[in-house]
């Protein structure tokens, strides 16, 4: 494999597809599988039960697949999952799971994980999300996909943020997260709808209308959450074309368990 550096270790059972590139003194474990096309930058720590996907780059000084922080840990064999076609930057940390969850921590596609960010034991990443700079997720925090987050911003053990939705910098994170929504600050408030993000996604107008006034509904009609999503529910009623839409924010709050941010 002409491809892996001379100074790089490699350790016996690590699976690499052939095509891989793997940069100066980075050092790959035993139980590794890392597919096609995929380059591992200079320095980097791949190890314990991970699996990485196609296509992906990981920048120089990244720790891979350690084991987590958790102090009930004790050596499980859990995993790490990396989908296919992420960037991941330099020194960011991504640890595998626990067995008090699923015991597999889940990075999905084409997801940009910029410098320092940390990804925790039992986490759920989607697919296409942007986490800024020293963005930091505690155990078992779920992002769906399409989700922005700033930079400096820490998000708290078990929370949920909702597809497509966007977190500004230096925020804390303790409460889940709606999908479309766009909060910010400590405390935490919900500032609007992420509507450019919307666009950027081919939302017609008349999808964005809805999610609108499913905002409303949960911010700014005074309801309590119960009569806002009995009221939410019969927004297809009037618009079909966003039905699948209004289910996500419906199923959102169904499964919340830490309460929405209001």
């Amino acid at each position: 494999m002409s491809n892996i550096h001379p100074t790089a270790l490699v350790a016996d059972g690590a699976s690499l597809d052939p095509s891989i590139t793997v940069g100066p003194y980075a050092v790959i474990g035993p139980h590794v599988k890392i597919g096609a096309g995929t380059v591992i930058g200079p320095h980097c720590v791949v190890e314990g039960h991970t699996t990485i996907g196609q296509d992906n780059r990981i920048f120089q000084f990244a720790s891979v697949g350690a084991a987590n922080q958790d102090k009930k840990y004790k050596g499980e064999p859990c995993e790490l999952v990396i989908g296919d076609r992420n960037t991941i930057r330099e020194f960011c940390t991504l640890h595998i799971g626990t067995v008090q969850d699923k015991a597999v921590t889940r990075i999905g596609d084409d997801n940009w994980i910029m410098a320092y960010t940390h990804v925790a034991h039992d986490c759920v990443v989607g697919n296409n999300t942007t986490l800024a700079n020293n963005t930091t997720l505690g155990g078992h925090v779920e992002l769906g996909d399409w989700v922005t987050v700033g930079g400096l911003t820490g998000i708290h053990q078990f929370v949920k943020v909702g597809a497509h939705a966007m977190v500004g910098f230096a925020s804390a994170v303790s409460q889940d997260v709606p999908p479309f929504m766009m909060v910010d600050g400590n405390p935490l408030s919900v500032r609007g709808l992420n509507v450019e993000g919307l666009r950027r996604r081919g939302f017609s107008a008349e999808r964005i209308a809805v999610i609108k006034q499913a905002h409303r509904l949960l911010y700014r009609q005074g309801l309590t959450l119960a009569a806002a999503r009995t009221a939410i529910a019969d927004l297809p009623v009037a618009h079909p074309e966003a039905a699948a839409d209004v289910a996500m924010v419906l199923g959102f709050l169904d499964h919340s368990t830490r309460g929405i941010a209001r």
